[in-house]
């Protein structure tokens, strides 16, 4: 801070303050800010540190006139707001993407679009040029904003792959159908036969490849699919109850159940307590995700374990990369399965 000529209040430290300090001219100063390209090591670490001793701040505003970017970036979740707070995976991927952006001094813009008219607002904030990326989560198929984001040339990572779009849109996923086998051999290795699926919503990635993989592991065992075993559901609790419920109704000597989210298994074991069947003894239960909702539920639950911090940290990186001119890229993260007590 310097100090104003009549002693009164100070006024913030500016470039040309830093450049003082530096010995180095209000060019290199601001190549500095704006990636160090054409600056030399030592006139960076000089630059770096009067920076610190003066307390300089980067004035956002301004640099955004020069550079034409927002430095700033829009989580965007297309799921209407009471998801956002009943489901626990949502925050952790929140959490994980503030903390990966923190690293490089981009703050992180919270958007929700669970209606038609949120969508029209936020996507016409986001083509303003308001943000410099998206990282998008939670789209369905049939869900135009992907489609409209990248006609519009906005750098867009999804979380989990987009169906139908995989080849023209940046995705990191967790390997959702992998994860699903394990888990299905799992149940199978406890000798039970009769195995339930309780669905993610078949419009998701995640609802599809877990799907999917519950089938194959079923087929490569040669136990034919019963279709009256598979029920959809939403990722919510009461869908889980839902599902439990119709499952019971349809098989009542279901002996397992996989259940395509941890949120919905705890809906699938309230509904077994209460028709008086213990898990593990009578009926397995496994869930997917390894959120917070395995840990409080009763028993605690067998679950797909996916690597919210590697999602978190590769979606910033992958999108950093492509505000940064890199071509659209897609990863893929094992899952792991952690064993507890419902199975």
């Amino acid at each position: 801070m310097t100090m104003n000529a009549t002693g009164g209040r100070r006024r913030p430290p500016t470039i040309h303050d830093v450049a003082r300090e530096a010995g180095v001219s209000r060019g290199t100063v601001s190549r500095v800010l704006n990636g160090g390209h054409y600056v030399s090591p030592a006139a960076q670490e000089a630059v770096n540190a009067a920076i610190r001793k003066t307390g300089y701040v980067v004035n956002r505003h301004a640099r955004s006139l020069i550079t034409g970017r927002s430095d700033s970036v829009g989580f965007l979740l297309t799921e209407p707001q009471e998801r956002f707070f009943e489901d626990p995976n949502f925050n952790v991927l929140l959490r994980g993407c503030t903390g990966a952006l923190a690293a490089h001094d981009i703050p992180l813009l919270l958007m929700l679009a669970g209606t038609p008219d949120e969508r029209r607002r936020i996507m016409r904030y986001i083509t303003a040029g308001h943000v410099d990326g998206v990282l998008l989560v939670s789209s369905h198929s049939g869900d135009p904003v992907a489609d409209e984001l990248r006609d519009a040339g906005v750098p867009l990572v999804a979380c989990g792959k987009p169906i139908g779009q995989a080849s023209k849109v940046s995705y990191v996923a967790a390997d959702d159908r992998d994860g699903a086998r394990d888990m299905v051999r799992h149940l199978l290795s406890l000798g039970r036969r009769r195995i339930g699926t309780v669905t993610g919503p078949l419009d998701t990635p995640g609802g599809v490849e877990r799907l999917a993989g519950y089938r194959e592991v079923l087929a490569e065992e040669g136990i034919a699919v019963d279709e009256r075993l598979v029920v959809s559901g939403d990722y919510s609790r009461a869908g889980g109850e839902a599902a439990a419920t119709l499952l019971l109704d349809r098989a009542p000597d279901l002996d397992a159940v996989f259940v395509a989210s941890d949120l919905m298994a705890q809906g699938v074991l309230a509904v077994l307590d209460r028709a008086d069947r213990r898990v593990p003894e009578d009926i397995a239960v496994g869930g997917f995700d390894d959120s917070p909702a395995a840990l409080t539920a009763r028993p605690e639950l067998t679950t797909v374990r996916q690597p919210w911090d590697r999602i978190s940290a590769e979606m910033v990186r992958v999108l950093l990369a492509q505000i940064g001119g890199e071509d659209p890229a897609a990863v893929i993260l094992p899952t792991e399965l952690v064993i507890r007590g419902s199975a």
